[in-house]
């Protein structure tokens, strides 16, 4: 497990950037943390590194977004409202399955449901200072384990 330090949004976008500079077709990208921990803004930098240029915003009342412009396709999930259940109906294996990369906000509503091999990325606020988040990476699967060895150098 390796964990980064950022003190500004900026800098999430930019680690979220290099992570979708090393993603490639069927990553699995799982996003934890509290609500304003950053989630949101990590998939961003994503996005850009892969030349999507629409505005992402969290998909929480839509669940899943799906953009189609970039290098790779970006199907970015919150699935906070499946707290109580429901997931197993969206066919959410369908988009881990394909051509794109997950991006999965609250994974632990549907962890029963994700494959073995996946990269959790875990964002934690800072208690003293207002835009320092603690970021952690924990790889599940050897593919992953390259891709985090990799954000190290």
């Amino acid at each position: 497990m390796q964990s980064v330090t950022v003190t500004a949004p900026e800098q999430t976008m930019q680690l979220g950037a290099q992570v979708g500079n090393l993603v490639e077709p069927g990553d699995l990208i799982l996003l934890d943390g509290d609500l304003g921990a950053g989630k949101t803004t990590f998939t961003k930098g994503l996005a850009k590194s892969l030349g999507i240029d629409r505005n992402v915003k969290s998909p929480t009342f839509t669940l899943v977004r799906e953009y189609h412009q970039g290098r790779l396709p970006l199907y970015h999930m919150d699935v906070y409202r499946l707290e109580d259940g429901g997931a197993e109906d969206l066919g959410l294996d369908e988009y881990f399955d394909g051509d794109g990369v997950s991006v999965v906000e609250w994974s632990e509503f549907i962890q029963e449901l994700l494959p073995s091999d996946y990269l959790r990325i875990t964002l934690s606020r800072a208690t003293d200072a207002a835009d320092t988040r603690q970021i952690t990476f924990e790889p599940n699967g050897s593919h992953y384990q390259k891709l985090v060895d990799q954000l190290k150098r």
